[in-house]
């Protein structure tokens, strides 16, 4: 599966109960076609006290959300749209479907 959404992006989520919310994405895990963004899909997590947690208790984190659920947002009218590949000046750029703006 080509994953045309890159770490830095600010997405939309499309489908499932996060549907609306958008965020930046903070981390790609290519091996499992998911993304971790800011302030989606977030879980309360405990955790064993440790060195950088001394007191340890439950922390708010991010959780993956799949790519399929991810639409990148237009850089111009910042709506959802789909995203494209073309030669320009020599490079291979991300294209955005809607406005045909480089990304």
């Amino acid at each position: 599966m080509k994953i045309r959404i890159k770490s830095g992006d600010t997405v939309q989520v499309i489908a499932g109960d996060h549907k609306g919310s958008e965020g930046k994405v903070l981390r790609i895990l290519r091996d499992k076609n998911k993304a971790i963004v800011e302030g989606v899909n977030t879980v309360s997590k405990h955790e064993k006290p440790s060195a950088q947690n001394p007191q340890g208790g439950i922390v708010e984190k991010e959780a993956p959300i799949h790519i399929s659920n991810l639409a990148l947002l237009d850089p111009t009218s910042g709506d959802p749209t789909r995203v494209g590949y073309e030669v320009r000046d020599g490079k291979k750029v991300r294209v955005a479907k809607k406005s045909n703006e480089v990304i």
